[in-house]
């Protein structure tokens, strides 16, 4: 039991100074960009690792939240540390860019707070570990449309397409996967902070959400715009 707790204070550690490499090493390669497109491969990066673990966790695929409020295994408390460690070191740095972005400082806060208390109580790996798949199967899309736009395929086709996949992943996964998690985990025998994460988790994704609408039907206007003016 003590093994597996310097095992991922092992990997936390570790984990926060490799992705702080990982962004100077970026930043010096693409030094002509802007600070927020190395922080957007990294954290596609993390994404698309990260689902993968959370994958790879999966106990029992016709229940791939079972079995709740059980004890974590290493694995998930393995991957749970990988994205702790990421975490942590967006959060920090964040503090260095221009912008700072409060809903994500919010959201990243959260789920702070959720892998710490489940790595704790070694608790609820099967539903964090969940929540992580959840939370990250759409970032590389949603990295990819930003990326786009940098690179100078702003207003094309492609980056639109970007932008659709990313809206439909997001919606599917955080206003359907979303709701069912928070469900299962508040049904649950679980600890109540990881109900009170589950919920603000998906609090922010509504938010973000509402967000995104707006985003998707401005994007769809102005493409209609070009159309509408050749017909008139």
């Amino acid at each position: 039991m003590e093994e597996d707790y310097i095992r991922v204070i092992n990997i936390t550690v570790f984990g926060v100074i490799s992705w702080g490499l990982i962004f100077i090493l970026l930043r010096r390669i693409f030094s002509n960009y802007s600070f927020d497109f190395s922080t957007r491969i990294v954290s596609a990066l993390h994404a698309t690792v990260a689902v993968v673990l959370a994958t790879l966790t999966i106990q029992d695929w016709s229940c791939p939240v079972c079995p709740t409020a059980s004890t974590s295994t290493i694995q998930q408390m393995e991957t749970m540390a990988f994205s702790l460690s990421y975490m942590i070191y967006d959060l920090i740095c964040s503090h260095f860019d221009q912008v700072i972005s409060i809903d994500n400082a919010v959201h990243h806060s959260i789920c702070i707070l959720g892998f710490v208390a489940g790595l704790c109580s070694r608790e609820c790996g099967s539903e964090i570990v969940a929540a992580l798949w959840i939370g990250e199967i759409s970032t590389p899309f949603l990295n990819l449309r930003v990326i786009l736009k940098e690179i100078g395929y702003r207003d094309t086709d492609l980056n639109l397409a970007a932008d659709v996949c990313f809206a439909i992943i997001f919606s599917l996964a955080r206003m359907v996967g979303g709701p069912y998690l928070v469900y299962v985990t508040i049904s649950a025998d679980s600890p109540f902070l990881i109900k009170a994460v589950a919920l603000g988790l998906q609090l922010v994704s509504a938010f973000w959400f509402y967000k995104i609408l707006k985003m998707m039907r401005y994007k769809l206007i102005k493409k209609s715009i070009p159309t509408e003016n050749l017909l008139g």
